[in-house]
């Protein structure tokens, strides 16, 4: 007998144990996409391939160990030295349009928007009201002015309502008939009702002082028809990179619409949804309105409740201000601002929402918005503590170096848009140079440790996320040059706020905002590598491919 049988069995049974002891072989990927700069933004930093399975980035490395992955019905992506970035998203989207109406969106002067509401007119009966869209602004006018009054009488007979934004409309003389609105009507507590140099009405009503007019509401849309509208308008976005929007301020009905959109499995980006507190609010209100309200947190990864918006002043022609605004405007040194709700009534409605465990978020323009908004978070924190809450300042175009140890000691973030890419302009001439060009000062948030996200206002502002990248990261305009470079911030910054910033302001940062494995495989192809390609490139980067999820929303 052979001595050497034992050895055998020795050698076979370590093959055995060893085989045994191995890891499992790798899971097979869905999706892998090769060959090209990926920025995962968290570790292991930029790589050349990455890897999604169920939904979740499965592994990132080099091109030949993602390779590997790849079975033979998974999608492989040949990225040919284009660039990988996590999911942009909008941290305040009302939605991509202006509404109905006359489209003022490609007006590029004043005769622009006469000519457009003269050509409406002619299809429309006599006396019949004619309103606009809201998706402009007088930036994009050469004459960098609104359309007044007497502009308005040249383009039609019939009452005419021009909307700009969500603060202001302008009546022609007909309209303001219609409303019974003239020279001897009183000024509405936190609104405004503009003139002419000569005292006569130029047609403007800012912000309550719209409440002089009553726009006819549009009929009820038929249901399946505002899904397949959300669908388009999602798809639309996805186009352009977007993965992830939070709304700040909408009516609990078009939540249950996103609901049921997702329900159908036809919602292709995350949506987080900010209830609009009555106008106002106050205890009665508020509480009649949180009746009818979804639960605070209610939803998944896909759609979830997170939080309320409040108010306390106006936008671009109404924030408040310590300083008076800049002549005309200021009215001799009195004019400051509006202030849209008063302070005793803001601090009530904030602490009360505190108590009944709602997350709190409030639009602030000018510096005096934030002193009151500040004000208000203090005393709710006095209530019970709001640090790790992470409340919020919607916008903060305007803070001052004592804003922020204040906003440090309550744990807020804030969420920052581009405004000033369109509307520079007018905040020169209502604020004046230093005030404007101050607006909104991001370096100074990072800076002081403040956590920032980014987004567009849309359709206050244009919604397209690389004209949001374009602006922070050159403090350019579309037609007044640019406004202290010195508060823009890097690419790399900028890409970070718009993905990680957003997952923090949401509360998702172990979720999403990077490509690290585990996260949600939310991520966008673009054409151009998005930190070293030339400026202005941003501004018009193409998008070649859109993933949610892991799955493919978009490809151009």
């Amino acid at each position: 007998m052979t001595k050497l049988r034992p050895t055998c069995v020795g050698i076979a049974l370590a093959t055995l144990c060893l085989a045994a002891c191995a890891a499992p072989p790798p899971e097979t990927a869905d999706l892998v996409l090769v060959d090209g700069e990926v920025l995962t933004l968290g570790s292991p930093g930029v790589v050349e391939a990455l890897a999604v399975g169920d939904g979740r980035v499965l592994a990132a490395g080099t091109s030949e160990e993602i390779r590997a992955l790849a079975g033979p019905d998974t999608r492989v992506v040949e990225l040919g030295g284009r660039t990988v970035i996590p999911g942009l998203t909008d941290n305040h989207y009302h939605g991509i349009g202006g509404g109905p109406g006359v489209d003022l969106t490609g007006a590029r002067s004043i005769a622009d928007v006469v000519d457009a509401i003269a050509a409406f007119a002619l299809e429309t009966g006599p006396g019949e009201l004619i309103v606009t869209n809201r998706d402009w602004h007088e930036g994009q006018l050469a004459e960098h002015r609104l359309p007044y009054r007497d502009d308005l009488d040249r383009a039609a007979e019939q009452p005419v309502v021009v909307v700009r934004g969500g603060h202001e409309y302008v009546l022609n003389s007909a309209a303001l008939a219609r409303w019974g609105i003239d020279e001897s009507t009183a000024e509405v507590p936190g609104g405004r009702i503009g003139r002419y140099p000569d005292g006569r009405l130029n047609g403007e009503l800012v912000d309550r002082a719209k409440d002089l007019v009553s726009l006819p509401e549009a009929a009820p849309p038929d249901p399946e028809a505002v899904l397949d509208a959300l669908a388009e308008e999602y798809a639309a976005l996805n186009a352009r990179g977007l993965t992830s929007i939070r709304y700040p301020g909408g009516p609990p009905s078009q939540y249950r619409a996103i609901e049921r959109l997702k329900d159908e499995g036809r919602l292709t980006l995350r949506v987080n949804y900010v209830l609009r507190a009555p106008r106002g609010a106050g205890a009665q209100p508020l509480g009649e309105a949180l009746a009818t309200w979804p639960a605070m947190g209610e939803g998944d990864a896909w759609l979830r409740v997170s939080g309320v918006k409040l108010g306390v002043d106006g936008g671009f022609e109404g924030g408040l201000m310590r300083e008076p605004y800049e002549e005309p405007w200021g009215e001799g040194g009195t004019f400051h601002g509006l202030q849209t709700v008063p302070s005793d009534r803001y601090i009530e409605t904030v602490r009360e929402l505190h108590q009944q465990g709602w997350r709190v978020a409030t639009h602030a323009v000018g510096d005096a918005a934030i002193d009151l908004v500040l004000d208000g978070y203090e005393a709710a924190n006095e209530d019970a503590p709001i640090d790790g809450l992470r409340w919020v300042i919607e916008h903060g175009f305007i803070p001052r170096e004592d804003h922020f140890p204040r906003i440090q000691a309550l744990g807020l973030s804030v969420t920052a848009q581009n405004h000033l890419y369109v509307a520079a302009p007018s905040l020169v001439k209502y604020w004046g140079e230093d005030r404007a060009a101050w607006t909104t000062p991001v370096r100074a948030y990072l800076d002081a440790g403040i956590p920032v996200s980014l987004g567009t206002d849309s359709p206050v502002v244009p919604w397209d996320p690389w004209w949001m990248l374009h602006h922070f990261t050159t403090r350019g305009t579309i037609s007044a040059g640019i406004l202290d470079a010195s508060q823009g911030i890097t690419r790399e910054e900028a890409l970070r706020a718009a993905t990680h910033g957003y997952a923090y302001l949401t509360f998702e940062e172990a979720e999403k905002g990077t490509l690290e494995v585990g996260m949600a495989a939310d991520l966008v192809v673009t054409a151009d590598h998005v930190l070293e390609c030339e400026d202005p490139c941003l501004e018009s980067m193409e998008v070649d491919l859109t993933v949610v999820s892991g799955r493919i929303v978009y490809e151009r």
